[in-house]
């Protein structure tokens, strides 16, 4: 396990840090505890990578107040509650605020490091994504609006004489603007802009 995604773990009670912070260690997890919500969002910054697993109710700020406060300030880590106190209004509550996952105290060892590492490997997944999207979005940056025009037509299935008579260009003039656009955007074939294209296309 990557050890840049971190669970940060929020509990108030400290047999449960030390307890739950051992199983993680030994699991390969790398794992920061925190005995109050508020000594967490006194530390956490947007920058940082992995999971919250937060305890619902803690003296001071609850498991749901930290989770909101987590929202204003746009820190999107993936939150995983644990509580003792597991009815249907409070894990609506904490889904609706942005709850991952709902784990009921006691933790089956097992169960709790199966659902920490699915969502760290999603968390990472999403994060490569997000890196790749920006990385595209980089290179589109420098195409010229005509290049941008020929990519356009052409992710649209458009042929070059077509491309050519919309826009008013010679099909040559299509050749030189695919050939500019391609080797900005890094790609090594048709199929390559039309994943761009189309990647580009998608909201963040």
């Amino acid at each position: 396990m990557n050890s840049d995604h971190r669970v940060h773990l929020v509990d108030d009670d400290a047999s449960v840090r030390d307890a739950v912070s051992t199983l993680l260690d030994v699991s390969g997890i790398a794992v920061t505890t925190y005995a109050s919500g508020e000594s967490f969002l006194d530390l956490v910054e947007p920058s940082w990578t992995g999971c919250v697993l937060l305890d619902l109710k803690m003296g001071g700020m609850d498991g749901l107040q930290v989770q909101q406060e987590l929202l204003r300030r746009s820190i999107g880590l993936p939150v995983v509650i644990m509580t003792a106190y597991g009815d249907v209004a409070t894990v609506r509550a904490a889904l609706k605020v942005g709850a991952h996952d709902f784990l009921e105290k006691p933790v089956d060892n097992t169960v709790l490091v199966e659902v920490i590492k699915g969502v760290l490997d999603r968390e990472q997944q999403r994060r490569r994504q997000l890196e790749e999207r920006e990385e595209i979005d980089q290179r589109f940056a420098r195409l010229t609006m005509r290049e941008r025009e020929v990519m356009e037509l052409l992710v649209a299935g458009r042929q070059h004489r077509e491309i050519a008579q919309t826009l008013g260009i010679s099909p040559r003039t299509v050749e030189v603007y695919k050939a500019r656009m391609m080797e900005k955007i890094n790609a090594r074939s048709l199929a390559d802009v039309i994943h761009m294209g189309a990647e580009i296309r998608q909201p963040k």
